[in-house]
C-alpha cells in the first residue's frame, strides 16, 4: 500500500476510516523507471506504487503486479522500450489485492491479458475489502469491475512457463494479507516478494484483510529456505535487495513481536506500550511516515490479539 495514499487520507481529514476507495493523487507527471534485475527480468517503478517485475521475451511479457490504473498506459509504453519489443503482455500475476499492486488489472485485461492470483485475492477484488491495523490506518476498498478480476486462481501454487523461464507463484497464508503470493523466477534467479517484504521500514500488515505478523515471518522464512544466496530480491516497495537483508527484516519482525507479546502477557495496553517506548531500539532504522513506531505497535497488538478469521481465509 502506497505511503502517498495513506498520507493523503490523513491530510484530508479522515482520521479513522475512508468510506470508499481512496482518491488517487495526481499521477499525470508520474514517470515509470525501468531497470534490469537479471536475465530477462526487469523492475518497473512509479509513483510510490508497488514494484512491478516484468519477464520480457519472444513469447510475450509476464508482469507481476500492475500498479495504479491511471499508470497503465505509461507502464505499457515503458515495456515497449525494453529491447524495443513489440510483444504483448500475456499474463499478469497479482501478489495481492491492494490497488497500488492490482489497480491496473482492468486496464490491462481489456487488452486480452490473463490475470492470475490467489483465490483470496480474487475474492477481495470481487467484493471489496476493509483494510487496516486497528489505529489510524483503516480504509475500505470498493469492489472491482468484472475486467479487474483474476480469471485463473489457485489455492497453493501455480506455474507459468514462458520465454524459457519457469515462473512459480506460491501462496503464503496470512502474511501481508490472506491472499499473498511470492513469485519465483527460477532460471533468472529472481524473486518478487510482494508486500511480505518491503524496504521502507516497519511494514503495513493488513490485519483487517487477514494478515498477521506471524504469517509474514513464515512467508519470509519460507521464501528464504527456497532461495540461493545470490538471488535478486524484488520487494513490494523499494530497491532490489538480497537474502541477507530479508533475514535482517525477519529478525526485526521477530524482535518487535516478542517485545509486544511480552507486554501483552503483562496486561499492558497498546497506549501503555507507546508511552514506554518498547520498540525504541528499532525506531531509528524502521519508523517511517507511513507506519511509524506507534502505528507498528498498534499493528503488532492487533495482529497478536486478533481472533476473528478472515471470511476468505483458506486453510491449507
Amino acid at each position: 500500500m502506497s505511503k502517498r495514499i495513506i498520507a493523503l487520507l490523513m491530510s484530508i481529514g479522515l482520521p479513522q476510516i475512508a468510506s470508499a476507495q481512496p482518491v488517487l493523487p495526481d499521477l499525470s507527471e508520474a514517470q515509470i523507471k525501468v531497470s534490469k534485475v537479471a536475465g530477462n527480468v526487469y523492475l518497473l517503478q512509479g509513483a510510490d506504487a508497488g514494484n512491478i517485475a516484468a519477464l520480457v521475451g519472444e513469447d510475450g511479457i509476464v508482469m507481476v503486479d500492475d500498479e495504479y490504473a491511471p499508470l497503465a498506459s505509461k507502464i505499457a509504453a515503458a515495456l515497449k522500450g525494453i529491447g524495443a519489443t513489440e510483444k504483448p503482455v500475456r499474463f499478469i500475476i497479482n501478489t495481492h489485492f491492494h490497488y497500488d499492486h492490482a489497480g491496473g488489472n482492468a486496464a490491462f485485461a481489456n487488452g486480452n491479458v490473463t490475470i492470475i492470483a490467489h483465490d483470496n485475492a480474487r475474492a477481495r477484488i470481487m467484493s471489496g475489502s476493509a483494510s487496516g491495523i486497528g489505529s489510524k490506518v483503516f480504509f475500505q476498498t470498493l469492489a472491482g469491475e468484472k475486467a479487474a478480476l483474476p480469471v485463473i486462481t489457485f489455492d497453493h501454487d501455480v506455474s507459468v512457463h514462458l520465454n524459457g523461464e519457469d515462473i512459480r507463484a506460491l501462496h503464503y497464508p496470512a502474511g501481508h494479507t490472506d491472499g499473498d503470493s511470492i513469485i519465483f523466477f527460477k532460471n533468472a534467479n529472481v524473486v518478487h516478494m510482494g508486500d511480505d517484504y518491503v524496504r521502507y521500514g516497519f511494514p503495513f500488515i493488513d490485519v483487517q484483510a487477514g494478515g498477521s505478523v506471524e504469517g509474514m515471518i513464515k512467508a519470509c522464512e519460507g521464501a528464504i529456505a527456497k532461495l540461493p544466496p545470490d538471488v535478486k530480491v524484488i520487494p513490494g516497495h523499494g530497491e532490489v535487495s538480497n537474502v541477507g537483508e530479508v533475514r535482517e527484516y525477519v529478525q526485526m519482525l521477530k524482535g518487535t513481536s516478542a517485545a509486544v507479546r511480552k507486554a501483552i502477557k503483562a496486561g499492558k495496553t497498546s497506549d501503555q506500550m507507546k508511552r514506554e517506548k518498547i520498540l525504541a531500539q528499532w525506531s531509528q532504522k524502521y519508523s517511517n511516515d507511513f507506519i511509524d513506531t506507534n502505528s507498528f505497535i498498534d499493528t503488532l497488538y492487533s495482529s497478536l490479539t486478533y481472533q476473528k478469521y478472515s471470511k476468505y481465509r483458506i486453510h491449507n
